[in-house]
């Protein structure tokens, strides 16, 4: 016998959506580069951890709204990317104004940190030294050198192309690539 249909659909689940997942990552990495790079009576400060938070929370409302309101969900979903869209330029403004390097789209170290399909700010923390100290980046899905050049630095900064990047510059970087899959995953 069939199981009758209900009042209300199904919804919610959505702690179980990568968006969601990465959009959390992304929240709890902004909270913490924030707190270390930013100073916490500035504007900026607030308005990057309260962009990342909106891109989570409005993941999750969208979620919870699905179930009697499909157009609902579709502009909370919404929201949740426009949100992230701020912080992505909040990323690339910190970058732009001191004068540090924004990573090409094919880096190797952006790949490093999507393939190592981080879980928590600790381990996007342990990708971030990696990189710092040359262990990230440099070689291949099988760990082999890549041919031709190794990690290709972006041309916007001449300073951090000839010497390690900041953890500023890593992280941010670093932030922008998980973004950037949070908000093409659903």
């Amino acid at each position: 016998m069939a199981e009758p249909e209900k009042l209300i659909p199904r919804h919610g689940g959505y702690r179980k959506l990568k968006s969601f997942q990465i959009a959390q990552l992304v929240y709890d990495v902004t909270v913490r580069f924030c707190d270390r790079y930013i100073d916490k009576r500035s504007r900026t400060h607030d308005q990057m951890v309260q962009a990342a938070r909106s891109g989570v929370q409005n993941i999750a409302e969208g979620s919870q709204a699905s179930g009697t309101s499909k157009k609902t969900e579709m502009k909370l979903t919404d929201v949740a990317r426009s949100s992230l869209e701020e912080l992505k330029l909040d990323y690339q403004d910190f970058l732009r104004h001191r004068n540090l390097s924004e990573w090409q789209r094919e880096d190797p170290r952006r790949e490093e940190l999507i393939a190592r399909r981080c879980t928590t700010a600790d381990a996007v923390a342990a990708w971030a030294k990696d990189v710092h100290d040359g262990r990230c980046g440099q070689s291949g899905p099988s760990g082999q050198p890549k041919a031709g050049k190794a990690s290709t630095p972006s041309t916007k900064s001449t300073a951090s192309t000839k010497s390690t990047p900041t953890y500023s510059e890593i992280v941010a970087n670093g932030v922008l690539a998980l973004i950037v899959v949070a908000s093409t995953r659903s």
